[in-house]
């Protein structure tokens, strides 16, 4: 059996989201915190932790109940960093491995860190033609989408093996669907691509976006 990586002391920015391998992330920093860890991020190159919260608040709060962090998350590369003013950056982020949670503890002054272990990734798998439709509906939403964003609809269009793909398929479309915060932790945690995209198709039936 291959040992997994671990990872010592990782950085953790925990949010009311979930972040998916290769997903996009936007966010803007301005809690001190956070402020520190994304600069060092950058300057070494290195990803941080997102981690979904359980409870608490994403920006600390007098009275707020204490944050308790999903036990799996995913590690967030810096794509862009912008300073639009002092204490406040914009960030460009995109998902990466999945990785579990060994201990975590917060420091003094209100940053999470983590030993973690990484997880596998996703093992490529073929969309097998009843789950079809699925990707063909993503790429039309995905289309209308970029016209709707006047995005760059040649430079952002998945490709052929992005839409054959069951885990790539169903993680984009996890980010989209509007359900639960705990759902989508729960297909992000997911193992099994396949399964994670059978569950996303009786999904789209219930929310009468596919037939």
């Amino acid at each position: 059996m291959t040992q997994r990586l671990t990872l010592s002391s990782l950085p953790l920015f925990p949010l009311g989201a979930v972040l998916f391998p290769d997903g996009e992330l936007a966010l803007r920093v301005f809690e001190v915190r956070y402020l520190d860890l994304v600069r060092k991020c950058q300057r070494a190159a290195a990803p941080f932790g997102v981690v979904a919260l359980r409870a608490g608040h994403e920006v600390r709060q007098a009275g707020a109940p204490e944050e308790k962090l999903c036990e799996v998350g995913t590690l967030a590369h810096i794509e862009q960093l912008q300073t639009l003013q002092p204490g406040l950056i914009s960030l460009r982020c995109r998902g990466a491995e999945r990785f579990r949670i060994l201990h975590s503890q917060r420091l003094p002054h209100g940053l999470w860190i983590a030993d973690v272990e990484q997880l596998p990734a996703d093992p490529s798998v073929a969309i097998p033609p009843d789950l079809a439709h699925t990707a063909t509906a993503l790429a039309q939403l995905q289309d209308t989408l970029r016209e709707r964003t006047a995005q760059d609809a040649v430079a952002s269009r998945p490709t052929a093996a992005q839409l054959n793909d069951c885990g790539w398929v169903a993680n984009r479309w996890a980010e989209l669907l509007p359900v639960p915060l705990e759902l989508k932790q729960n297909l992000m945690a997911l193992d099994n691509p396949l399964l994670r995209l059978e569950l996303v198709s009786d999904l789209l039936q219930k929310l009468g976006i596919v037939q």
